[in-house]
């Protein structure tokens, strides 16, 4: 702690017996002695204090440092969630839109192919040609002459609804048989 040597100390020590005397110089030396203790404890002390005061800077700074380094994760945590989530929206809405044109496509698939495969007919067909009778009273004229008109006049244009086919006939009702012969009545 201070820069003495042996020499200092012993000329120290002769001094303080001339002046303190024999008697109680032990009694001052021992006191001495506590003092310098106190004194060295006290500074120990002081040290220790100073040097936790430094860690605990260290420590606090430490703590700043880690803290920063938490809520700019966090930050970037929040933005990555973020940009995520926007692009699964985008990515929903896209999908959604596809979903929708493929079911619009396919309804109209189903149309066409319903059109397709109903019986109307696109253009109405000609009804056949039907003689006329001519009277016998009238002049007989050459049979390339006789018209030959239609019975009905043309459909109108088919619709696009499907047409129902017709339910089939049902059979011809056959005679009650006889019970003996087993022959129609």
């Amino acid at each position: 702690m201070f820069d003495i040597s042996f020499s200092e100390l012993a000329v120290i020590g002769v001094v303080a017996l001339v002046v303190i005397g024999p008697e109680r110089l032990p009694k001052v030396a021992r006191t001495v002695g506590h003092l310098m203790g106190r004194a060295q404890r006290y500074v120990n002390d002081v040290k220790a204090d100073i040097q936790r005061e430094i860690e605990l800077d260290e420590f606090r700074n430490l703590k700043q440092t880690m803290d920063d380094a938490a809520a700019e994760l966090n930050t970037s945590m929040r933005e990555t969630e973020n940009s995520i989530r926007s692009a699964g929206q985008a990515l929903q809405a896209d999908l959604d839109s596809a979903a929708s044109d493929a079911k619009r496509a396919l309804d109209f698939s189903h149309k066409v192919e319903a059109a397709e495969t109903t019986p109307a007919a696109a253009e109405p067909a000609a009804p056949e040609p039907v003689p006329v009778p001519v009277p016998e009273s009238a002049p007989a004229e050459p049979a390339a002459h006789q018209a030959e008109l239609p019975l009905a006049e043309p459909a109108p244009a088919a619709s696009t609804e499907p047409v129902q086919p017709a339910a089939p006939a049902a059979p011809a009702a056959k005679p009650p048989a006889n019970a003996t012969t087993g022959t129609p009545t």
